[in-house]
């Protein structure tokens, strides 16, 4: 098959450069940001607005058609304007790729540029920086299949058939998991309000890990906690990995940096022990006082983001140690109580880790769709 530059068959521009100077409200329009764009939609729930001048809007105003692709966080993702917003406008973080009429369609190359990135295409581009970045030069000399405008009109709408019922499945996911969540705050409630309850201080019913795992630390995957609870960290042990701290069954930790958003992670008895960077916190609940996979819900609960926020200082990336922690005051149930709830909240987490499976699986799908059409 015959492949052209994307260049030649669509116009490229990156869209204007935010500063104070556009901020000052005598010629505001709203803009496409980054987040705005997704796979083949838009969030646009909260646009911001910035001013344009006379000239700039004749520059960056979108037009329905035009495809917008990410340039960094996730690079590629993209979505094709379909004109909802009169005087839209898109900074400096996004692609505007205008095909040229009769030959290139604009749902072809979004869908060819998805399959791009999701084979991997454009990872290359985080090699000398901690920051992906696809930059206009490497999406200018992205080659494209040469195909008939007729036939890429054909191909788009059968591929955006098919991915619509991969994204009910998505959907369909999400909203279980969300209701799986929703049922843990429950279980979490109904357990406070079913025991005899007492009022602690955090420090004086959870103790901390503070010892490294020493030599082994080779026999263990390394964990991390993020949003969605445990998971494989994203960086190998240092120069220090004798310092990483044991996660096993029972044990809650958290990054100290992030926990203010909700990175809490909790080892269950269905999880693989590992070890976690000694700079997180890692927790349990001193026998016969806490429960800690009880506790792993309640502080994941809006009881314990209250708290947590109570102990905040204001500032997004603080540091959150134990000691400010242990600061935290906790309802707790009699013991029994706590039990009963973290049976069923072990089998809710069981439900949950079906479901993630699924979700997993699904996220594939979209690759193996348009593979059948564009080849591995």
């Amino acid at each position: 098959m015959k492949y052209v530059a994307l260049a030649d068959v669509a116009n490229i521009q990156l869209g204007k450069m935010l500063s104070p100077k556009s901020k000052t409200g005598t010629e505001s329009f709203p803009y496409l940001r980054n987040q705005n764009v997704q796979w083949q939609r838009f969030e646009l729930a909260a646009l911001a607005t910035m001013d344009f001048s006379a000239r700039e809007r004749e520059k960056f105003r979108l037009l329905p058609g035009d495809l917008l692709v990410c340039e960094g966080g996730e690079p590629g993702r993209c979505a094709v304007w379909d004109g909802r917003i009169d005087n839209c406008f898109y900074q400096k973080a996004l692609h505007r790729l205008r095909p040229k009429s009769g030959i290139a369609d604009s749902q072809y190359l979004a869908l060819w540029i998805q399959f791009q990135a999701l084979r991997g295409a454009f990872n290359d581009q985080n090699a000398k920086t901690t920051i992906a970045h696809l930059p206009l030069v490497r999406l200018e000399q992205l080659t494209v299949p040469d195909v008939p405008f007729d036939e890429q009109i054909g191909i788009a709408k059968a591929l955006n058939v098919q991915l619509a019922e991969v994204e009910k499945a998505r959907q369909a996911t999400v909203s279980q998991l969300e209701d799986v969540s929703k049922l843990a705050d429950a279980v979490i409630m109904q357990s406070l309000d079913e025991g005899t309850t007492g009022s602690y201080q955090l420090g004086q019913v959870l103790k901390e890990v503070k010892q490294g795992i020493g030599e082994h630390w080779q026999k263990y995957p390394v964990l991390g906690a993020t949003r969605d609870g445990l998971a494989p960290a994203k960086e190998p042990p240092g120069k220090h990995a004798v310092k990483y701290k044991p996660v096993f069954a029972g044990t809650v930790f958290y990054n100290p940096m992030r926990i203010l958003i909700g990175s809490i992670a909790f080892v269950d008895e269905d999880d693989a022990s590992g070890i976690t960077s000694p700079d997180y916190v890692v927790l349990q609940g001193r026998e016969r006082m806490v429960d800690s996979r009880w506790f792993y819900y309640w502080l994941r609960s809006p009881q314990g983001v209250q708290c947590i926020n109570s102990l905040a200082r204001g500032a997004v990336r603080e540091r959150m140690l134990f000691n400010r922690l242990a600061e935290g005051e906790v309802v707790l149930p009699d013991y029994t109580t706590q039990r009963r709830a973290s049976a069923a909240l072990k089998e809710l987490n069981r439900m949950r880790t079906k479901l993630k499976q699924q979700f997993d699986e699904v996220a594939l799908l979209p690759q193996k769709v348009l593979s059948q059409v564009f080849g591995n």
